[in-house]
């Protein structure tokens, strides 16, 4: 049977644009992971993956309007939206080639021999070393940041891992050139090209979380997709660790004083936030408490004004929109469930955003309004009208995990009076914010991306310097001479690592 065509496909109209490559068999899955586990010992130099992250993303830069030309034609997002994405990206590439300069992330112990403790110590020198060959699942909404070139593969490649990427169906084409960049990034510091590989194909996604020689997963994307994997990696005669972005609500609270106080800001706020980038953002703010009254319809207002100044947009794929159509319907159906900007189908190929009110009583107890605290991916949110903050703890008691969760407060409200409506807030959430918008992820070291399930999977990050870890596992060597131990672990430093050495910074 000759193996299935991958087509990359414009979105604002469904037609195919250009065939990209066919998706890859099972013995082709196994030889792409069998020659990246071959070359895992050539990442080991710390300074040669740095240079080469570095080269990765100037080579990115320089291509950009290629890039960037591929990947609007791909998912619509506009060349504005993918030249922040890519700046993005390429700034994270460097990001880790820092983390790799600067060594912390090797978390290296130092216990010197002690006699006198009870029981003695021997000497223990511990720090972490790669797992192996790392597949990523790349992400339908960030074609460069969250893909072939994204988090994911930056920290996996910076921690030492060699890459498989199952690359997206939504921008094969993308994909392949990113992927071309990375691997001639990898031949300039005399890295074999192996040390970054992309298949295609649904089956080859199930075949690499299965292949003995993968070591550990990275997926962002759907709940019942990334469940699969998950579970699949879990079952496994060897399971591997699985990180996974799978959905999220981003719940916002508004407490009745910041309604009163700047109603109109915040919906305005809202509007821009639940809109943005056509609503497929991981971290759209799904589902929002308003206070019942005046207070509450002044900030109703403003955002049925800001929602309807929104032009129709297009989604990443057609099926993805038909499933928007779809659930905004069913939701909309729902007792008591009013529309005051309808979402839906905008045009053959496009959506119009818009936003669903309900009484936050009608989802305190479990019913068929609990779709309502579902994720729906694409330019619609949920209110919530409140009438007393024992509603706002009885849903928020109900909702599954998130990545973010927001607080909007009133000025006087800053005095520590709201300090306990955070605190109900934080079990919720990887990300707590306070009068701010969920949308945008700064690649900072603070951050974490990732929140109770079905955020993620795990309880690590997938953005910022400790998505690392991820990819690294502790080992410790006892009573070893100096000239068998591994140069980030002998007595002398000699490559100046921070660490710490009987129990002290050194």
């Amino acid at each position: 049977m000759a193996a299935a065509p991958v087509w990359s496909v414009d979105p604002r109209t469904g037609n195919p644009r250009e065939q990209v490559a066919v998706e890859a068999t099972a013995e082709e899955v196994d030889r792409a992971v069998r020659a990246a586990h071959a070359v895992r010992g050539a990442l080991a130099d710390r300074i040669v993956r740095a240079a080469f992250l570095r080269t990765a993303a100037d080579l990115l830069a320089e291509a950009q309007e290629h890039v960037i030309e591929a990947a609007d034609a791909e998912t619509a997002l506009g060349p504005a939206r993918l030249t922040g994405e890519l700046a993005r990206t390429a700034a994270q590439l460097r990001a880790f080639a820092e983390v790799v300069d600067e060594g912390a992330y090797l978390d290296i112990h130092i216990d010197h021999e002690d006699g006198s403790r009870t029981p003695p110590w021997p000497d223990l020198r511990r720090y972490k070393i790669p797992l192996g060959v790392v597949a990523v699942y790349a992400a339908s909404n960030f074609p460069l940041a969250f893909s072939v070139p994204g988090g994911d593969t930056a920290s996996a490649l910076a921690a030492g891992c060699p890459v498989v990427v199952k690359a997206h169906p939504d921008h094969p084409a993308t994909s392949e050139i990113c992927a071309s960049i990375l691997r001639r990034a990898a031949a300039q510091h005399g890295l074999p090209e192996d040390v970054l590989t992309v298949v295609h194909g649904f089956e080859a996604g199930v075949e690499l979380v299965k292949h003995p020689l993968v070591s550990a997963a990275g997926f962002t994307g759907s709940i019942r997709g990334g469940r699969a994997l998950f579970d699949a990696a879990a079952a496994r005669p060897t399971p591997i660790p699985f990180h996974g972005e799978l959905g999220s609500l981003n719940p916002v609270v508004v407490t009745e004083a910041a309604a009163a106080e700047r109603g109109e800001q915040i919906g305005a706020g809202l509007g821009g936030s639940m809109t943005m980038g056509a609503g497929q953002f991981c971290t759209k703010p799904g589902f929002v408490f308003a206070p019942s009254g005046e207070a509450g319809d002044q900030l109703l207002k403003s955002l049925t004004e800001t929602v309807s100044g929104t032009g129709a947009g297009v989604m990443l794929d057609h099926r993805m929109r038909d499933a928007f159509v779809h659930g905004v319907a069913e939701r909309a159906a729902l007792p008591d469930v009013e529309a005051p900007v309808t979402p839906g189908a905008g045009g053959e190929h496009t959506v119009s955003a818009g936003f669903l009110t309900v009484p936050a009583r009608r989802l305190v107890q479990e019913g068929p309004h609990d779709a309502l605290l579902e994720e729906c991916f694409g330019p619609v949110t949920v209110v919530a009208r409140y009438d007393s903050a024992d509603e706002i703890t009885a849903v928020l008691s109900r909702l599954p995990g998130n990545l973010t969760a927001t607080l909007q407060i009133a000025t006087e409200e800053a005095d520590g009076s709201a300090a306990g409506l955070l605190a109900e807030l934080t079990p919720v959430a990887g990300r707590v914010l306070v009068n701010g918008w969920p949308t945008g992820v700064a690649v900072a070291p603070a951050q974490h991306h990732g929140g109770p399930y079905p955020a993620t999977t795990s309880t690590s990050t997938s953005v910022g310097a400790t998505a690392i870890e991820r990819w690294l596992r502790p080992v410790s060597y006892q009573s070893t001479p100096e000239a068998l131990l591994p140069p980030e672990l002998r007595e002398d430093n000699p490559q100046n690592l921070p660490r710490r050495v009987d129990g002290r910074r050194a």
